[in-house]
């Protein structure tokens, strides 16, 4: 197995501190991407040994799902050690080497970490249910007593993100919270020890190379100090996007930008234009992602009015915008649309609007083969060849249930040299994204279009994203055809199509 040195020298392309900006990220979930070792699990040695697919694909900068020590019951995303690589993934050397060879491909790499809980496995949380109330290792969390005659009952009525109570009581009586499940205790951030180990972590990392961070859950680190009750009139959420919430982002960014080429990215399901934009302020996140563009269904109007939504919220605080169709915990494109031949025609459609916008982009590995969700959602292996399950996934035989058998058309080997592929639709679409001089500029304007489609124009460029979301052909708009979803029919767009067009300005 080869090995190489800590390397912490960043890759030249993108190039510029500000490389973020305009960037493909690629979301990369560690364990569904490449068996390395033949367990069945995905792992580090499987990224480094497919990463000339990724550079391939031309994406600028990997995100990776967590890979730290945990028990596993979130996905990763309940982390035991945050500082420490969970063996079934890897070790630190493995780390260090993906690092090296990533730059040295000239891809940048962006770690998830969570900041807003940890595993109820962590050394911390153990120590907190050995202790007493009142304790400082019950300070690290939010322990406290009941309601009710005899504390039966939780402290307010708050409920967790999969619909259940946000609070778990322990033996002694009290109650810690969960904004997700009781298996992720929320941490406290007024605690000066959770504040100095989180730095501890982002530093940990920076300093071995990676580019960057995204935050996941990124509106839940600060609770309102009285812990109250939900708003019956379901105005506000006290149990997240508190105000306090953005002295923490400042903390973290003053560590960010202590490395120049460092990004911090976030997750914020935040339906408050003016709220969601406060993230984005100087000195907080460089990057948020909204499920919006995600949510909003295959209509022509619904989904202008997401797009220029979501530009009005990020240039009322001069930022840049950040863009994504899939991602954790979201349904993928073909079956969001509706599945089978209609699915996909959409999907990529959608892929063309997606990456003709002005700004950061962010794809769920799997997206560019066309997959659709299996009986677990997104979360299947990626098809690599072959004509059966697992697809080149892992040498481990059997247990694949999780992948369909008729996926052989859809693996990177099917689609490779098929220059109709979906595969092959997204190489020339980020490959022209970087190159062609139609997608400089951040201005997006937009044509009248037939009922059922939209048209914008790039500018100064010149790039014109043309979308046919109704059932027949409808006219091109003028200009050269650089990169169609599906055939022109008889010179027109086809239903459930996109186009990229170019007028040399």
């Amino acid at each position: 197995m080869r090995r190489a040195g800590r390397d912490t020298a960043r890759p030249s392309a993108p190039a510029g501190a500000r490389w973020w900006q305009d960037a493909v990220f690629y979301e990369l979930p560690v364990r569904l991407f490449a068996d390395f070792d033949g367990d069945g699990v995905g792992d580090l040695e499987g990224i480094r040994g497919r990463l000339g697919y990724l550079d391939l694909l031309g994406v600028h900068a990997l995100r990776l799902t967590p890979f730290y020590l945990s028990p596993m019951a979130d996905d990763g995303y309940d982390i035991a050690g945050p500082r420490a690589v969970d063996p079934v993934l890897g070790n630190l050397d493995t780390v260090d080497s993906l690092l090296a060879e990533a730059h040295a491909a000239g891809l940048r790499v962006v770690l998830d970490l969570v900041a807003n809980h940890t595993s109820d496995k962590h050394i911390w949380f153990a120590a907190a249910l050995s202790a007493a109330p009142g304790s400082p290792e019950r300070e690290r969390y939010h322990f406290r007593d009941g309601r009710g005659e005899h504390g039966e009952l939780p402290p307010n009525d708050w409920r967790a993100r999969d619909g259940g109570p946000a609070w778990t009581r322990v033996a002694d009586g009290q109650w810690y919270l969960h904004l997700f499940g009781p298996h992720e205790p929320d941490l406290n951030w007024t605690n000066p020890e959770v504040r100095a180990d989180f730095e501890r972590t982002l530093r940990f990392w920076l300093d071995r190379g990676a580019d960057g961070i995204h935050l996941a859950a990124a509106s839940g680190m600060a609770k309102h100090r009285d812990l109250p009750d939900a708003d019956p009139r379901g105005r506000t959420d006290p149990r997240f996007d508190d105000d306090g919430v953005h002295e923490i982002h400042q903390a973290i960014r003053k560590v960010i930008d202590e490395y120049p080429h460092a990004v911090s990215l976030g997750g914020l399901d935040i339906a408050d234009d003016e709220r969601f934009a406060r993230y984005l302020r100087p000195g907080e996140l460089h990057l948020a992602v909204h499920p919006r563009l995600a949510r909003t269904p295959f209509d022509a109007d619904a989904l202008q009015a997401a797009v220029e939504r979501s530009l009005a919220t990020v240039a009322s605080v001069g930022a840049p915008p950040a863009w994504a169709l899939a991602g954790h915990g979201l349904p993928r494109q073909v079956t969001r649309y509706g599945g089978g031949t209609r699915g996909l025609n959409r999907a990529r459609s959608m892929a063309l609007v997606l990456l003709g916008l002005p700004g950061a982009v962010s794809l769920r590995a799997g997206e560019e083969l066309g997959l659709g969700d299996t009986e677990e959602g997104s979360r299947a292996p990626i098809p690599w060849e072959g004509t059966a399950p697992p697809f080149g996934f892992s040498a481990l035989p059997g247990g694949w249930e999780s992948i369909p058998s008729g996926w052989a058309p859809f693996t990177v080997e099917a689609q490779l040299e098929d220059e109709e592929s979906t595969l092959s639709l997204y190489r020339r679409a980020i490959e022209l994204r970087r190159e062609h001089p139609g997608f400089a500029g951040d201005d997006v304007e937009w044509y009248g279009a037939p009922p059922g489609c939209f048209a914008y124009r790039r500018s100064p460029g010149g790039l014109i994203c043309a979308l046919n979301t109704s059932a027949a052909p409808v006219p091109v708009p003028r200009g050269d055809v650089l990169l169609a979803s599906a055939p022109l029919v008889e010179g027109r767009l086809a239903a459930d199509a996109a186009a990229w067009l170019w007028v040399q300005p």
